[in-house]
């Protein structure tokens, strides 16, 4: 199947390779040259896992290529991915100007049949204004179905979620988009793919859910989904306040909690705080989608202030511990917003590295993939070569985000680095014995 990729950030990106990789010829634009520059080249703008190797690959096959021109991408493609950026507006809203340049577009150069396929997250009700704006610029004839197909892909694991989906969600007008849309994802639907993460998927029995739905219903199922998950973080992270005030621990209580199937033990991590791209962006919109529809969502409400908050109680944390902030050297582990990505945006760290320099701190840091893009938003703190010169001479260390590197740590070397042994352990990947009996001061979170 021909099918074209407009937009090629994470979500663009993993969609058009992994399709790609399980046999469709796969054309990919996207509006930022310097972007495509790096894509036509070999490179990829981000980091995750499996991703370059695929594009490689599937360049060489045949199968993936990039292009600048926009027509080059829609003509001679049946389906259509609108997989453009949807950046929150000031009052929380998301910005669908890119969708509907997209839109515009698609009307501009089309000749032919195509099913557009929404892949960006949108406010429900966005599918009819893409097709009323395709009519509007575009030819009285033309011949157009829409859909949307939300995207479940978290970052450090997107090409593992894209080709082994929990489920397929579409949501259609017709039959005819219907059976174009079942057509394309049928080789992960059936397993019937070789795949470069999981080798034995082919022996896999059950099929892939494959939900069929209205379009509205598709949009909200997005939305739903991922303020659902961002309320079980912060429900633990306060749950890991009561923990503190009352002496209990929040490892035990979170595993209690989660072997009861019906809530089930992912995000119920306490910690710092969830960040990213999606979580924050996503909540903010559901709260204004709700506000539009006649409805105060005062939960969400509620779930993004205790999230907010979770800044404060770090800072809160390391200023009970080292009294005066002003002049104090803290290393920050960690920078993404979570492991097995160089993605910072919205990420905890850097707010709480802000108020840190608020209060006269100095700031080193590492992480393992996102220091470059790090340096960009905040080139005056010092980025350091590996988690040992980031601790040399600190008072604090403090733990932002969770990767494999800092769990396994010389930590004989590094008591003797620190000017003062003291881990703020955001994460809790730390044992709170073993530390003690090293002879750091630890501080977890709800423990």
């Amino acid at each position: 199947m021909k099918i074209a990729i407009i937009g090629t950030g994470y979500v663009g990106l993993v969609t058009g390779t992994c399709l790609a990789e399980v046999g469709h010829r796969v054309i990919c634009n996207d509006s930022d040259e310097m972007k495509m520059d790096v894509l036509q080249k070999g490179g990829i703008p981000i980091y995750e896992p499996y991703l370059q190797d695929l594009v490689q690959k599937n360049k060489e096959a045949g199968r993936l290529s990039f292009t600048k021109k926009f027509e080059e991408a829609i003509k001679p493609s049946e389906v259509v991915f609108i997989c453009v950026g949807t950046p929150p507006l000031e009052n929380g809203e998301a910005d669908l100007s890119a969708v509907e340049m997209v839109s515009r577009e698609i009307a501009r150069v089309s000749d032919s049949y195509k099913l557009v396929v929404e892949k960006s997250t949108v406010p429900v009700q966005t599918g009819e204004w893409i097709e009323k704006t395709i009519r509007i610029y575009g030819p009285k004839n033309i011949e157009i179905d829409i859909a949307s197909n939300p995207e479940f892909l978290r970052e450090g694991s997107a090409v593992e979620d894209f080709l082994h989906p929990d489920r397929i969600v579409i949501g259609i007008q017709n039959q005819r988009a219907e059976k174009i849309l079942r057509e394309l994802y049928a080789p992960i639907i059936h397993r019937s793919f070789s795949c470069p993460v999981h080798k034995n998927c082919l022996s896999a029995k059950e099929m892939v859910p494959f939900i069929v739905t209205d379009i509205n219903s598709a949009e909200l199922i997005k939305h739903a989904s991922n303020s659902f998950l961002a309320a079980k973080i912060s429900f633990i992270n306060a749950v890991a306040d009561i923990c503190e005030k009352t002496g209990a621990n929040i490892r035990d209580v979170s595993y209690g909690i989660g072997l009861d199937k019906r809530i089930g033990k992912s995000f119920l991590e306490a910690g710092i705080g969830f960040g990213g791209f999606c979580f924050p962006k996503d909540l903010q919109a559901f709260i204004r989608i709700a506000e539009k529809c006649g409805y105060d969502f005062k939960l969400l409400k509620e779930v993004e202030k205790i999230n907010v908050e979770r800044i404060t109680l770090v800072v809160e944390k390391i200023e009970e511990t080292l009294w005066i902030l002003k002049g104090k050297t803290i290393g920050i582990f960690g920078l993404a917003f979570k492991p097995n990505t160089d993605d910072i945006r919205f990420a905890p760290a850097l707010e709480i590295i802000k108020r840190l320099l608020k209060e006269g701190a100095l700031i080193k840091a590492y992480d393992p993939k996102a220091m470059e893009r790090t340096k960009m938003e905040l080139p005056e703190i010092i980025y350091c070569s590996d988690p040992y010169e980031t601790v040399k001479n600190a008072d604090a260390m403090v733990i932002c985000t969770e990767w494999d590197e800092f769990k396994n740590l010389n930590f004989e070397k590094i008591k003797n680095l620190m000017k003062r042994p003291f881990i703020l352990d955001g994460r809790n990947i730390y044992d709170k014995a073993k530390m003690l009996s090293l002879g750091f001061e630890y501080m977890s979170i709800g423990r």
